[in-house]
C-alpha cells in the first residue's frame, strides 16, 4: 500500500518521509528487495536527502531509557 501512495505521487505531488532506517535495509522490512528498490527510486529521483548528525533528542529522552 505504501508503494501505491508513492507511485501515485511520483512527479505529481510532494511527499515527506522520515525514517531512522538506512535505504540498504528497506528490503528486509518490505521483504522484497525489488519493491524496496522501486520505492527508493521513486522517492529519490527528484528528492533531496537531508541527514541530521548528532545525538537524538528523542532517544535521549525516551521514557523507556529513563531510570
Amino acid at each position: 500500500m505504501l508503494f501505491q501512495v508513492i507511485a501515485a505521487s511520483y512527479e505529481r505531488r510532494s511527499l515527506i518521509i522520515t525514517t531512522n532506517l538506512e535505504f540498504s535495509k528497506w528490503g528486509g522490512i518490505f521483504t522484497d528487495d525489488q519493491m524496496a528498490a522501486a520505492m527508493i527510486d521513486r522517492l529519490a529521483h527528484h528528492g533531496q536527502l537531508i541527514v541530521f548528525e548528532g545525538e537524538s533528542y528523542r532517544l535521549k529522552h525516551a521514557l523507556m531509557r529513563q531510570k
